[in-house]
């Protein structure tokens, strides 16, 4: 069932908020579906449904900070609960919208096909639920999460929830990751490790999520800051390379993630739907959890505090294990302290050097125009970047063991060195554990299990003729934590890789992942330092090492090595955004003073165009775009505010653009207020979705306005950017901006911008737009609309 409910939803295509694809079809689709559940689900249920139009606005500091307003949009709200009803309820929540341009299949069609079979499952079965599960699909969250703020702030269910579960995607397929949780609320994870069939969850991902490096937000931040609400966040992270693309199709997604991914939803939700901490689960808020899954079999989860512990202890063994060694009597540790000391400072040294070696590599590959040679062949990056460290790290050594080593033993210094890496290691556990940190438990393995395995086995790092054995030991007592390290590391792989290739224009993805191969060749390397003292010649790996990052070296500077693929099973493209717009620049006195048309182009990675200038030849540098100084996001018609991102654009000349349904945009009314500012009060009608951008003159600032909580945010940059969407049969915005002069200037007191986007219908279309498309080559995929631009001074 899930599978066809899938298909279904895909079928329709693109779905943005407030085209007939999303507003009409789909929603009758969902309804039409959960009639027929209703229809067969056991007495002992009760089914409610209700589609909410909800209008409303709040500002969210995601990406640099914007204010977002939105009307008339669509959530479809389905209560399951109780014969005799229910005052408490836990949440599920997906979303059936898509990006444009793409069928949204994992993101997020197949989560709310997963709903849809949960909520027949659950309705038909014998079993009574203590608690109600209010199933949210909600029609707006590709624009930026506003669907589920008028749910959790204008729905009268909302006032029931308890917690909640949010069905995500960052990739295609997959397993489904635990990638955030709470805020605190350690039962709720509790539950989850009890509940799911297949666990995968990750305290790690959860804390490098929130930390906003990844540029993304989910509904999950909606519940939790306007809702107060704990929750469990979920996603598919599995190949993010053709996330928010054509190639987002129901047939990528295999049958066992879907199967798996609603076992677990399933569990989790029956599991919660008769908890008797839910009704009281503000008793049992306090606290983080520190969880993870082992290899994907089983999840091992415990309070933060018993981490703490755990951390404090395995700290303190590894100082009374070291302490013991340098506080001995000098005519027992051989001048230990000393070469301890020395150890510590070329380990430092020569993790120093590696990074700044694959650093100076990445920059030179940069300036060469080679970016991203690795992101269609993963392995060229391991081969340059990971070889150049850990030759580095092995060079470093071999040169400190050969003329300040001279006459130590080599079995001497391999535990020197060995005891070296413990000390970094307790260093790192006592850091993070100091700053509160749950993933502090990854450096209390690497601490805990060398430690053991040393203790078991000190005697042969003495003993000459037991080395076999000592390696053979050695080896089985490191296994934990290096294959630990190696799931995590591919994880880490696993997501970020893919969001290299859409992370703008100005962060050099080559210095991204040569510093992250380069941390992790440095604790990879950590307990096997040791080996290159105990080993008889390193002649042959140094030169093996550098032949390969040699050789990889020149043929990616040969360009041998394409970034991007189109290959059916799997694509890997280059993302483009294709604007056809027309612009209109007014003065003070209102009058049109320029206006120009053409195709505004941006590349969402570091490559620009370098590679589609070849196959379409009018796309070079004599037409890159100029800022327009004066005026607020630089002239252009952003549609999310990422112009710090992005600051390569193209504007090819084109015709004009004359949209069926063309914004309107003007001054409903200009006052004088008693605290002496300037109301300025602007109507504005076009398609469902519009940006308006604000920026205050000198001697002029934005006091206070209509949007949000009352209080204007600033984008990045200093100007002001609304996100405006509505769905069917809005009516006009209205809205009002309050601007204090302090000292009038005779260019005005504030410039606004409004930019219309059309994303369905005949008027996303223009003939020059499809000409331009069809010249890209079948590696890239080029999101294209047409849009319009009008800017005023006031």
């Amino acid at each position: 069932m899930i599978r066809d409910y899938l298909e279904h939803i895909t079928s329709i295509g693109p779905r943005t908020t407030g085209s007939p694809e999303n507003e009409i079809v789909t929603v009758h689709y969902l309804l039409e579906q959960i009639k027929l559940i209703e229809d067969q689900r056991n007495s002992l249920h009760r089914i409610s449904v209700d589609v909410q139009r909800p209008t409303g606005s709040f500002s969210i500091d995601f990406l640099g900070g914007f204010t977002s307003y939105y009307d008339n949009i669509t959530n479809v709200v389905v209560k399951l609960e109780p014969r005799d009803g229910a005052q408490h309820a836990v949440l599920a929540n997906c979303h059936f919208d898509s990006v444009a341009n793409s069928p949204g299949a994992s993101d997020d069609a197949v989560s709310c096909s997963v709903m849809l079979e949960v909520l027949r499952v659950l309705s038909a079965s014998s079993d009574t639920l203590h608690h109600a599960v209010i199933f949210l699909f909600n029609g707006a969250e590709e624009n930026v999460l506003q669907a589920s703020h008028g749910f959790i702030t204008q729905h009268p269910w909302a006032g029931l929830i308890r917690a909640f579960i949010n069905l995500e995607a960052a990739g295609v397929g997959g397993k489904e990751l635990v990638f955030q949780t709470g805020p605190e609320n350690p039962w709720l994870v509790q539950a989850y490790v009890s509940a799911a069939k297949h666990p995968f969850a990750s305290v790690v991902a959860q804390e490098v999520f929130q930390s906003g490096i990844i540029p993304s937000d989910t509904d999950f931040r909606i519940y939790r800051d306007f809702g107060n609400i704990p929750g469990i966040d979920l996603a598919f992270i599995e190949n993010g390379y053709i996330y928010h693309t054509k190639y987002d199709t129901a047939d990528r997604i295999l049958t066992d993630s879907i199967q798996r991914a609603g076992d677990n939803i399933l569990a989790v939700l029956k599991y919660l739907a008769t908890s008797d901490m839910l009704p009281s689960s503000s008793k049992y808020r306090h606290g983080n959890m520190v969880f993870f899954d082992v290899l994907g079999l089983f999840v091992i989860a415990y309070p933060s505090r018993v981490g703490s512990i755990i951390n404090s202890v395995v700290v303190m063994a590894g100082v009374l294990y070291l302490g013991k060694k340098l506080l001995q009597p000098k005519h027992k540790t051989d001048n230990y302290t000393k070469d301890f000391f020395c150890a510590l400072g070329i380990t430092l040294i020569s993790w120093f050097t590696s990074l700044v070696t694959v650093l100076i590599l990445a920059v030179f590959v940069s300036l060469a125009g080679r970016s991203l040679s690795w992101y269609n062949h993963f392995y060229v990056s391991v081969c340059l970047y990971g070889t150049a460290a850990v030759a580095k790290i092995v060079l470093i050594h071999t040169l400190a063991k050969k003329l300040y080593y001279v006459n130590a033993s080599d079995q001497y210094l391999g535990e020197v060195f060995f005891d070296t890496s413990l000390c970094v290691h307790c260093i790192s556990l006592l850091a993070l554990t100091y700053r509160g940190l749950c993933s502090a438990f990854i450096s209390a393995v690497w601490v805990a299990f060398p430690l053991l395995t040393k203790l078991c086995v000190h005697k042969d790092f003495k003993q000459h003729g037991a080395q076999g054995k000592f390696i053979a030991f050695y080896l089985l007592g490191m296994f934990i934590p290096y294959l630990y390290a190696l799931y995590l590391i591919w994880a880490v792989f696993e997501m970020f890789t893919p969001i290299l290739g859409r992370s703008g224009s100005e962060i050099p993805p080559d210095v991204v992942l040569a510093s992250i191969l380069a941390g992790c060749t440095m604790i990879l390397s950590s307990y096997f330092i040791n080996f290159i003292y105990l080993a008889k010649s390193t002649k042959k790996t140094l030169l093996t090492l550098s032949s390969v990052c040699a050789v990889t070296l020149l043929l990616v500077c040969g360009g041998v090595f394409f970034p991007y693929s189109s290959h059916p099973a799997s694509p890997k493209p280059k993302r483009v955004f294709l604007q056809h717009m027309t612009r209109t620049f007014h003065d003070l006195d209102g009058h049109a003073v320029k206006r120009d048309s053409g195709i505004w182009i941006n590349g969402f990675d570091y490559t620009g165009m370098s590679h589609v200038t070849p196959h379409v030849p009018e796309i070079n540098d004599t037409i890159r775009a100029h800022c327009e100084e004066d005026a607020p996001l630089c002239g252009f018609p952003w549609y999310l505010p990422v112009h710090f991102l992005i600051r390569k654009n193209w504007y090819l000349p084109a015709p004009e653009v004359s949209p069926g349904d063309p914004a309107h945009f003007r001054l409903v009314s200009k006052e004088q207020t008693p605290w002496d500012s300037v109301k300025l009060t602007f109507e504005a009608t076009g398609p469902s979705h519009m940006s308006f951008y604000i920026r205050t003159h000198k001697g002029s600032t934005l006091s206070q306005w209509s949007l949000g909580n009352g209080t204007p945010v600033t984008s990045k940059g200093g100007d002001y950017f609304v996100f405006y969407s509505h769905g069917l049969q809005a009516s006009a915005w209205r809205f009002w901006i309050e601007v204090q002069v302090l000292e009038e200037q005779p260019e005005g007191m504030v410039t606004v911008a409004i930019a219309a986007h059309y994303f369905s219908g005949e008027d996303k279309k223009s003939s020059q737009l499809d000409a331009l498309r069809e010249k890209f080559p079948d590696w890239t995929f080029p999101s294209a609309w047409v849009c319009t631009y009008s800017l005023f001074v006031f």
